[in-house]
């Protein structure tokens, strides 16, 4: 199994901001800051809903390459995904 791998939203950023993670792997974004976030990556088609304080979102990275991401509320959050086979 892939496994689980955390990323926190902190003083409006990601932390850590790049990660690198086999397919397969689930990827949680959990909201530590006082005001609503959310996670956004064109190239695969997702879009959370907004994260309010301590909420989280998931998602399974199942394809092999690189995923830009960013806070559609905030877009000079960003972060990036590389996704190993």
């Amino acid at each position: 199994a892939a496994g689980e791998v955390t990323v926190g939203i902190d003083n409006f950023a990601f932390t850590p901001a790049e990660i690198t993670v086999k397919a397969g792997t689930k990827v949680v974004f959990v909201n530590h800051d006082d005001i609503p976030h959310n996670v956004v990556a064109q190239e695969i088609k997702l879009h959370s809903k907004a994260l309010d304080t301590e909420d989280s979102f998931s998602f399974v990275f199942d394809k092999p390459g690189e995923v830009v991401y960013f806070c559609g509320l905030h877009p000079m959050m960003k972060g990036k995904i590389t996704v190993t086979p």
